[in-house]
């Protein structure tokens, strides 16, 4: 593959990659994202993402070559830049010098997932990058491959959610859905148990539900309000973490886990 060189922050391509990195709407509108890092570039090639290019530092071309490597086996094209240019580019306050330009995976686009029967976890309109990279970090480490986010969540996307993700984001299967009567209509349609997670102690504690029996799917709520009342309504049950301190509620992550674990200890078989 012929390497391009690119010196100059003005560049075309480059600013455009540098706005995708900043603005979610940008990432949407034009159907790409970009990642940052020479493990999480290597981690989008090796899953299948698309990409379109790569960037990278000379320097980063020597000291991470086996990471490069896989990326340039699958990019359309390849460029390298100096310093300045990768600081315009990077996120972060110590970049790696290592970029590529992915296309937007189809099930975040409106696409919906093809269900299996495994669980299923929703997430709905959570709002710290953070919480969303570690929750589908935790998600695939887990074994629950098919996660739906609903409503105005924030984007998987991001650098920080990316970031948090560690590549889970690339090989968990990820689709949005504005609607919570569309969604829990379509998990129903396939055979799914719904059931809304909320902190209330007449719940059903989500230790008494046998998730081994049947397909089930899990809503979680924002960090804030918790999941929405219309949304709680179309769950077939409330469940619950037992808790025995004072906390009322969990933080939006730690909880999920929880809820993944619970959803998986059983031996489940996982598509």
């Amino acid at each position: 593959m012929d390497i391009g060189r690119i010196t100059s922050r003005q560049n075309r391509l480059v600013r455009e990659a540098a706005a995708l990195a900043a603005d979610g709407e940008k990432r949407r509108e034009k159907g790409l994202f970009l990642c940052e890092g020479a493990r999480l570039c290597q981690d989008a090639a090796r899953s299948g993402v698309g990409v379109e290019a790569c960037f990278f530092t000379p320097q980063a071309r020597e000291r991470y070559r086996a990471y490069i490597e896989p990326v340039l086996a699958c990019c359309r094209e390849a460029y390298e830049i100096e310093d300045h240019v990768a600081a315009l580019l990077s996120a972060t306050r110590h970049t790696q010098g290592v970029f590529c330009l992915c296309r937007w995976p189809q099930g975040l686009a409106g696409g919906e997932l093809p269900l299996d029967g495994s669980p299923c976890l929703v997430l709905e309109q959570l709002q710290d990058p953070g919480n969303l990279g570690t929750v589908l970090r935790t998600a695939e480490a887990l074994g629950v491959g098919q996660v739906y986010l609903l409503g105005d969540c924030c984007d998987p996307l991001s650098p920080k959610a990316l970031r948090a993700s560690m590549g889970a984001a690339f090989r968990v299967r990820l689709a949005a859905e504005a609607s919570p009567q569309r969604l829990c209509g379509l998990l129903r349609e396939q055979g799914y148990r719904l059931h809304a997670a909320v902190p209330h102690r007449d719940a059903l504690p989500v230790t008494a539900i046998d998730f081994t029996a049947g397909a089930h799917a899990v809503f979680v709520g924002n960090e804030g309000a918790g999941l929405r009342e219309e949304t709680i309504a179309l769950c077939r049950s409330r469940v619950t973490i037992p808790m025995a301190g004072r906390a009322e509620s969990l933080n939006a992550s730690a909880a999920a886990t929880i809820l993944l674990w619970e959803m998986t200890r059983g031996g489940v078989r996982h598509g």
